[in-house]
């Protein structure tokens, strides 16, 4: 099999190692497979809602003689996973909206002592915000740069006292600060991970260099661009400070 992709490589040292892993969105298959090789998990499934991604993780997983070990589904988010059959569960390279969408609507599938890994390719903050809101605590977080693009991602488990309970990660931090938190990544800043740096430095000149484009125009979607670009600029300037506290 092909070198997994940074972005995978970062989501397959989240899982760990267990029992059993379902990849939700599995696409080519490359995630379990590489966890089986590895020895990482005893046995996998696969799930796609999709024929052709299913089909060709299938044609993967028999290139590499891991039929025994991997088994595919056709599902609709977590549709066709029992209760309790994954200790660990990965939803990647999905908007947040519809990875908050899957993990709604297979809450029963979710039981306490089951792990998720998640990587949102958008809708970050509102992601985190409704992670904490079902009452999921945040356990770990990573972040690589990929052609150009940041992934973050991060792995949480249920906690028992759920709805409106803040994670472990988030109780010690004042309410100034947690959009912050939650729009970056409480424990990206705490743990001062590199890469957001370069993220939060890369955007803040970005962001610069339209404000001073924009500076000049007179028109109405002008200014509420710059109006934008400026709560944006204050943002991640308290992002900064967070991170370097």
């Amino acid at each position: 099999m092909r070198r997994l992709s940074n972005r995978l490589l970062a989501i397959a040292g989240l899982a760990g190692s267990g029992e059993c892993v379902a990849d939700v969105g599995t696409d080519h298959g490359y995630l379990p497979i590489f966890l089986i090789e590895q020895g990482r998990m005893k046995r996998a499934i696969a799930m796609d809602v999709r024929e052709g991604p299913l089909s060709r993780a299938q044609a993967h997983i028999r290139a590499h003689r891991l039929t025994d070990y991997i088994e595919t589904r056709r599902s609709d988010g977590l549709a066709a996973l029992q209760p309790g059959e994954a200790g660990v569960i990965v939803i990647a390279g999905m908007g947040g909206s519809l990875m908050s969408r899957i993990l709604s609507q297979g809450e029963a599938v979710i039981r306490k002592e089951t792990l998720l890994v998640l990587q949102p390719q958008s809708e970050v903050l509102e992601f985190r915000q409704f992670l904490m809101r079902q009452g999921y605590e945040l356990l770990a977080e990573e972040m690589v740069k990929e052609d150009g693009k940041y992934y973050p991602m991060m792995k949480v488990q249920r906690v028992q006292d759920t709805a409106g309970e803040a994670a472990s990660a988030m109780r010690d931090i004042t309410d100034r600060d947690m959009r912050i938190a939650l729009k970056y990544g409480p424990l990206l800043l705490r743990d001062h991970h590199p890469v957001l740096l370069e993220y939060l430095r890369e955007h803040q000149k970005k962001q610069e260099l339209i404000a001073r484009r924009l500076a000049d125009a007179a028109t109405e979607t002008a200014a509420e661009r710059r109006r934008q670009i400026c709560q944006e600029l204050k943002e991640l300037a308290q992002a900064l400070e967070q991170y370097e506290r």
